[in-house]
């Protein structure tokens, strides 16, 4: 017999993970699927070839820009190239694997296509060969790097500079230094915002697009937002989880009551970064999770009269992804009650196109209320919600996760108030109680390891 593909992973404690790679293709098979029966092929190819020469800046709904087929068959087509280059890296399929899947699949929704984000890519690369490193040690945070990937298209496209090469070259900055940044931002914000890569790109957008500004640039921020898609969408949306909900309770190899008391065991978490929950508890406690999680998004998205199309279904999308590392429905409630709030009392409606992000993305913060308690997590949202409407003008909607952007300044602010105002912390379970019985032989990543100690940051896993 000849000798399988990368043998070297087969010495790795997680290997088994990996059998979770087709699963992966089979959703993206759906994404495609439900793109080419929402629209002709004629339509897709039309739309996709409209996707690549638009300008991406935020807010850019694919679904209104192209149509629900061009926008599904591209979300596909770059959850694909994910997938190719998280295996051609030798990646071990881990818990920020789905993270990254959910990231990828969720933004190509709405900023993110199957060209602008290789220059980006390709960076991270040539930093890893720099280092002299695997380019699985930085394969992750090259991906999520591509929330810059509208400067790649405005730099490139005619409605900008107009010149690819110079797009390529800005993106192969990007991507070789980003790595160094997210290490050093992860340090700065404990563990408290998840979307670390975010804030890191939000810093080099605010740097970037001044720049570009004064060499003559003017780039603008654009809102297209689709209405009218709910009864579309909805049924989509509905399956999706309940199949992972039901996925995760009957299809595991697990006892249903085992399962759900892996859940509930995974509900004790504070999801303070790093809290890898596909190591910790196995994949049945996090198909529940994921699904849970994306049910409570939808809701939240129609109880506030909001629309479901391409840049909310990639919030929700992005939290179902997360829910394998540091999401789950404890924590993530109270920040969405904090925007809720908000909407109450301050001079802007939750069915404002922002804020309906802001309702689903403020849940980068939900480590805040799983660690303090959720009165901590309400006022981390409230915050949020004001704080993200003013972070996306300055950086002319460059940056695709201005919302992590956002969530770190308020992380970084509140962390050290709470910590001198209220010196109080929630108690938290010892590591090893977070395992199930099956996975005694894994390493654990220890979700609050950073508890015994505030100065002491882990920059180990910077591209949470």
């Amino acid at each position: 017999m000849g000798q399988p593909p990368f043998p070297h992973l087969l010495q790795h404690p997680h290997i088994r993970y990996n059998k979770m790679f087709p699963l992966l293709w089979i959703y993206t098979l759906v994404l495609a699927l439900a793109g080419f029966l929402s629209d002709s092929p004629q339509a897709i190819l039309k739309g996709l070839e409209t996707i690549v020469l638009t300008e991406d800046a935020l807010i850019t709904d694919y679904v209104m820009l192209a149509g629900p087929g061009a926008a599904l068959v591209n979300s596909a087509l770059v959850t694909a190239i994910t997938l190719c280059v998280l295996y051609l890296s030798r990646d071990v399929l881990n818990g920020m694997t789905l993270v990254v899947v959910g990231l990828m699949s969720g933004f190509s929704l709405f900023g993110k296509n199957f060209v602008n984000i290789w220059p980006i890519l390709l960076g991270t690369w040539l930093y890893a060969r720099y280092r002299k490193e695997p380019f699985s040690s930085y394969v992750n945070i090259g991906l999520m790097s591509t929330a810059l990937a509208p400067v790649i298209s405005y730099i490139s496209l005619e409605n900008g500079w107009g010149n690819p090469l110079a797009g390529a070259f800005i993106g192969l900055v990007i991507g070789f230094l980003l790595p160094p940044l997210a290490a050093y931002t992860y340090r700065i914000q404990n563990g408290m915002n998840l979307y670390n890569v975010g804030f890191a790109c939000g810093l080099v957008a605010f740097i970037c697009v001044p720049l570009m500004g004064s060499l003559g640039a003017d780039p603008t921020t654009h809102y297209r937002w689709a209405v009218g898609y709910n009864w579309l969408f909805l049924p989509m949306l509905l399956t999706l989880c309940l199949l992972l909900l039901v996925s995760g309770l009957f299809l595991c190899r697990k006892p249903v009551w085992a399962a759900w008391a892996g859940y509930r065991w995974l509900l004790r978490t504070s999801g303070r970064a790093p809290s890898d929950y596909l190591r910790m508890f196995g994949p049945a406690p996090v198909l529940i999770n994921a699904g849970i999680n994306g049910l409570i998004g939808t809701a939240f998205i129609l109880a506030v009269g909001g629309d479901l199309n391409g840049p909310t279904i990639g919030g929700i999308f992005t939290i179902i992804g997360f829910s394998a590392f540091g999401k789950h429905a404890l924590n993530i409630l109270p920040p969405m009650m904090g925007v809720a709030l908000g909407g109450l009392v301050m001079h802007w409606s939750l069915d404002n196109p922002a804020v309906q992000l802001a309702c689903l993305f403020c849940t980068t913060l939900a480590p805040i209320s799983g660690h303090f308690g959720w009165p901590y997590g309400v006022l981390a949202g409230f915050l949020h919600a004001s704080v993200v409407l003013y972070t996306g003008t300055p950086v002319a909607g460059m940056n695709l996760y201005n919302n992590g952007f956002s969530g770190g300044l308020v992380a970084v602010v509140l962390y050290p108030c709470i910590i001198a105002i209220a010196r109080r912390r929630k108690p938290v379970l010892q590591d090893q109680d977070y395992f199930e019985p099956m996975e005694h032989d894994d390493p654990l990543i220890p979700p609050d390891s950073h508890q015994t100690s505030d100065s002491d940051k882990d920059a180990e896993n910077p591209v949470l």
